[in-house]
């Protein structure tokens, strides 16, 4: 019996450090437990800080009008009392009267400018966007913007909170104009935690809820931390009409992928079909594939590594590219010490350091990975996105040397979007 119960012992612990030692390991990693600040990690160069986009969580390029688009808080304090994906509800009331808005930045001079809404009312407390383009207007003329916004819930009585009662916005933008029309609103009960948004159309749409359990507990710090809790997943979302007076009107919705860990930012890829999938607190950026015929379910083909949190991912195709010198490839922005973010969250004056991390695939399933930029918190507070915005190679230049792109960083609580010179 004594060598039975040494057996099965042996058995556990062996189960423990093949299964969950890893898993714990890697979790370390991600988190920045190890991770020491200040260490001199810094921005190097000349920074541009862009104005007036305060805690701006997610960013896009759109190519084809060569403009930024971010959905930005605006207002200094809101974040800091009411952010639901942080589990922050302290300010319902606050939240209810809060309203963010959406900026486009022009790359060439670095302005930005807040978009006026029009028919639009209510609290627009800003998260994950996409951009996509109005196919039935002439190339970069015009714009589809999905947008995800942290409504608190009302109660009966009429008083906010304690809660959110998330759901998405979908506006209509004009590139050049000074405004952005609001179409219609999305809800539906599959859409618990949202976090960010890929349209395939705009019909037809994808949503990640970020957690299971939705508030503050020993349940959501395992969602956290254990990147074997595998328990979120995609939502996909279709639109019988853009326009309605009902959120739930014409909404129908199914998951499209299941069994994830904490699934986070969404981007576009290489081809219409292919989603860049997040999966945060584990590091981990995920190649899926969309059906072209819009019917639903991802499939996950591929799986890479890095070592902070992988927020919003993105994808720079390289228009200077010659054979044997393509620098396309991928982003994953984060937090470098994620193992913070609950004590600073509120704090107005605390430091988020910042990683971003660029990919590019060498050779099937071989990828090349290198840390693009890192930042104590001191030039840029908890990055969420980036983007990169190509640089033409001087006239008469070598195109088979260095290439060099704008990177534009954000951070859900950043004080201003950055911009910085980097090598590719």
């Amino acid at each position: 019996m004594r060598f039975l119960s040494l057996s099965l012992l042996g058995a556990l612990l062996a189960y423990v450090f093949y299964t969950v030692g890893p898993n714990l390991y890697r979790a370390v990693v991600v988190l920045g437990v190890l991770r020491k600040y200040p260490n001199g990690a810094t921005i190097q160069g000349e920074v541009t800080v862009i104005p007036d986009t305060v805690h701006c969580e997610d960013l896009h390029y759109h190519l084809p009008s060569g403009t930024l688009f971010a959905a930005c808080e605006d207002n200094a304090e809101t974040r800091f009392k009411w952010f639901p994906p942080l589990t922050n509800f302290d300010a319902p009331e606050l939240a209810s009267k809060s309203r963010g808005s959406i900026h486009v930045i022009d790359p060439k001079t670095m302005k930005s400018r807040r978009l006026e809404f029009e028919n639009f009312e209510g609290p627009f407390i800003t998260h994950g966007i996409d951009v996509i383009a109005d196919k039935e207007r002439p190339e970069g003329e015009a714009v589809y913007i999905f947008a995800v916004n942290h409504v608190p819930e009302t109660q009966p009585s009429g008083e906010k909170g304690p809660h959110a009662r998330s759901q998405l916005e979908v506006f209509h933008h004009v590139v050049g104009s000074s405004s952005v029309k609001h179409l219609r609103s999305i809800w539906h009960p599959l859409i618990t935690t949202p976090n960010d948004i890929f349209a395939l159309s705009p019909n037809s749409l994808y949503v990640t809820n970020d957690h299971l359990n939705r508030h503050h507990g020993l349940m959501r710090t395992i969602e956290d931390l254990y990147p074997g809790a595998k328990w979120t997943g995609i939502v996909h979302i279709q639109l019988q009409s853009l326009v309605a007076d009902e959120p739930t009107a014409g909404v129908t919705a199914e998951v499209a992928l299941s069994a994830m860990h904490n699934t986070n930012g969404l981007g576009h890829g290489r081809s219409d079909q292919e989603i860049l999938i997040s999966s945060c607190t584990s590091g981990f950026l995920h190649f899926g594939q969309v059906p072209a015929d819009g019917s639903g379910n991802i499939t996950i083909v591929e799986s890479v590594e890095v070592d902070h949190l992988a927020d919003n991912p993105s994808y720079f195709a390289d228009p200077y590219a010659t054979p044997g010198n393509d620098r396309s490839g991928f982003l994953e922005t984060g937090l470098a010490r994620a193992a913070d973010i609950a004590r600073t969250m509120r704090d107005p004056a605390a430091k988020d350091p910042v990683m971003v991390t660029y990919l590019r695939q060498t050779a099937p399933g071989r990828w090349e990975k290198r840390i693009l930029l890192e930042d104590d918190g001191t030039k840029l507070r908890s990055g969420s996105a980036a983007v990169l915005v190509p640089i033409k190679p001087p006239k008469g230049g070598d195109v088979e040397g260095p290439r060099q792109a704008l990177l534009f960083v954000t951070g859900f609580l950043s004080n201003s979007i950055i911009a910085v010179k980097v090598d590719l």
